[in-house]
């Protein structure tokens, strides 16, 4: 990587890379509360065809990941998130545009498969300009940032969807102004990486690394619960079974960002010199005693809020932990000829759990609360132990999150014949 290292040792173009990835989530949040709200009372679609437009966008996103894995090995990371970052922003100015049925499932069609190949091809971006010991502060800054957006791009959405119509075709024409505007930082200030060199097997390559197959499954599982819990599971379960109004549950997804945004980098500055596993595992106990600190404010008598509040503040802690290790050790684990396959397969993980939460966990809620969360909890707890197994099958380079400069310093002693620097052991958890 060239160029100066400025904050947190990371480049000028990585910092920029990361206010494009702000200005992604700005435009994303600001629209993502009010997708169904447009196509049903702006548009006229039915509840259920507004579904199916929204269902598009993430399940062409499934089947549009595995495919941008070879894409991304082949022309770029910088290529496919730029290509990706186009086919949404034509997709939702389509949406914005969209008068008829045909026209939505087109456009949501579309920004489906700029939804699967963007995360991949993100990820592989961050991870080959970072070095290998601040890839877990790159990916830090990339949550801080998309925490951030998010948040704030609710709260503008909220305040220009109050002008009906026009102010609901607006804000997806925002949302494809700032996927363009992270396609302009891209090819303006990032230089092109060098193509690494193709290897054989593709697919079958990655299919055969045991521990990177171990890690996705155990992701999903974490995904779907940590994830999947607060926007679809939590809100349902507070308003039906709690008793809790609209602003509460705003006020949960509020407390989830900002813990996110306040923590993240902290958290990925105590992993350093830390086992990832054990960091995963960690971050999957968090979610399940969350689970159990939800259900437990049904019977908190005069205490349901502080308890709602702090499953989503604890919730927020665990993906912190999780996400502090999981993308810097697939970038470990993956040949750089392979990199975009192996971000592109544990991208589809995130896909497969998000689907599966919104799927099973309201399904179970019909049923019984109490069996929701003891499955929920009961999942991120065997993701946890799962986590904690995955260990035998790292290998020993991978297993640490590495100290900024550590490396470096002992490459330069070794290079100048002299003694390795004493350094503190690596704090075992």
């Amino acid at each position: 990587m060239s160029g100066p290292r400025l904050g947190l040792g990371l480049s000028r173009e990585l910092w920029l890379i990361q206010a494009g990835v702000l200005l992604n989530a700005l435009g994303w949040g600001a629209v993502l509360p009010f997708e169904v709200i447009y196509l049903h009372d702006a548009r006229g679609f039915s509840l259920g065809t507004a579904g199916l437009v929204l269902g598009t966008l993430t399940g062409v996103a499934v089947v549009a990941a595995p495919c941008a894995g070879p894409l991304i090995d082949r022309f770029g990371a910088r290529a496919g998130a730029a290509g990706s970052g186009i086919a949404l922003a034509v997709g939702y100015a389509g949406l914005g545009l969209a008068h008829t049925e045909a026209w939505a499932f087109a456009a949501a069609a579309l920004g489906g498969a700029g939804n699967g190949g963007l995360l991949p091809a993100q990820s592989t971006l961050i991870a080959g300009l970072a070095t290998a010991d601040t890839r877990h502060r790159a990916t830090a800054v990339s949550r801080v940032c998309t925490n951030a957006g998010f948040g704030i791009g609710g709260a503008l959405g909220g305040i220009v969807a109050g002008f009906g119509t026009g102010g609901f075709v607006a804000l997806f024409f925002l949302n494809a102004a700032t996927y363009l505007g992270y396609v302009g930082v891209l090819l303006a200030v990032v230089r092109r990486p060098r193509a690494p060199a193709p290897l054989p097997g593709g697919y079958r390559r990655v299919l055969r690394d045991r521990a990177f197959v171990h890690l996705a499954v155990a992701n999903t599982m974490v995904v779907a619960v940590g994830w999947g819990l607060l926007p679809w599971v939590l809100p349902t379960y507070a308003e039906r079974a709690v008793g809790v109004g609209p602003r509460l549950i705003g006020l949960l997804l509020l407390a989830n960002a900002v813990t996110v945004v306040v923590a993240q980098v902290p958290i990925a500055r105590a992993a350093e010199g830390r086992r990832r596993t054990v960091m995963m595992a960690t971050g999957a106990g968090l979610i399940a005693a969350a689970c159990l600190l939800a259900l437990g404010a049904r019977d908190a008598a005069g205490g349901a809020d502080a308890a709602l509040l702090a499953a989503a503040v604890v919730i927020g802690v665990g993906e912190c932990f999780h996400t502090a290790a999981l993308m810097p050790l697939v970038a470990d684990l993956a040949p750089s000829g392979l990199r975009g396959r192996y971000m592109a397969a544990v991208g589809l993980s995130w896909w497969i759990g998000l689907a599966l939460a919104p799927t099973l966990g309201t399904r179970l809620l019909g049923v019984s609360v109490a069996l929701t969360f003891a499955v929920c909890a009961a999942a991120a707890a065997a993701a946890g132990v799962a986590m904690i197994r995955l260990e035998g099958r790292l290998p020993a380079r991978a297993r640490l999150t590495p100290r900024p400069g550590h490396r470096a310093e002992r490459h330069a002693s070794a290079a100048q014949g002299g003694a390795t620097p004493t350094t503190r052991s690596p704090t075992m958890w």
